[in-house]
């Protein structure tokens, strides 16, 4: 978890759910916690704050290493933003803060993930951002109101929306197969 600031905490009661024997979750501060990674989870909040933790650590260069060897990556929320071409540019797309809204303006919305089988996942957006463009790599996986709110490349997976405040557990469950493949 990168454990700079906002959600982290959500993510790792999820993960803790997942089993039979749950994953062992660390948080993420300073360069050297990236050591021995099997994958990274880049939670929601507030970008610009991550973005000043980022720098203040010296993690830029660490996580870009880290996504380039093609460890696992999950990023909600402000986590799509930190991966984006305009921040930690991991992926190959370009992020649009607090798109649908400011605080007031967030919701809740069913979105149908590709890849992810059976119903929608209820999504919990908080102003959340849509990928306002895309390079040729970057899959668009899911859309809500004709935006872009869910994007893969390689074993980066990036939603606009907060899965880890609900109970479907099938994205982190997505993200735990990657990472058993990536080992």
């Amino acid at each position: 978890m990168l454990a700079l600031q906002g959600g982290f905490a959500a993510h790792e009661r999820m993960l803790a759910k997942l089993g039979p024997i749950p994953p062992r979750t660390r948080e993420v501060r300073v360069p050297h916690d990236l050591d021995g990674l099997d994958g990274l989870v880049v939670p929601g909040g507030e970008s610009t704050t991550m973005t000043l933790g980022v720098a203040r650590e010296g993690l830029a260069e660490p996580l870009r290493a880290l996504a380039a060897q093609g460890t696992p990556i999950l990023g909600s929320c402000a986590g799509l933003i930190m991966l984006d071409r305009d921040h930690l540019d991991v992926m190959d797309m370009r992020a649009s803060r607090n798109a649908f809204g400011r605080q007031i303006r967030s919701f809740e919305a069913d979105v149908a993930v590709t890849g992810i089988a059976g119903p929608p996942i209820r999504g919990i957006f908080i102003r959340a951002p849509w990928i306002a463009e895309h390079g040729p790599q970057v899959e668009i996986l899911a859309e809500v109101e004709g935006h872009a709110v869910a994007a893969r490349q390689g074993r980066m997976l990036a939603v606009a929306f907060h899965a880890e405040l609900g109970g479907d557990e099938r994205l982190h469950r997505l993200f735990l197969e990657w990472v058993g493949e990536a080992r």
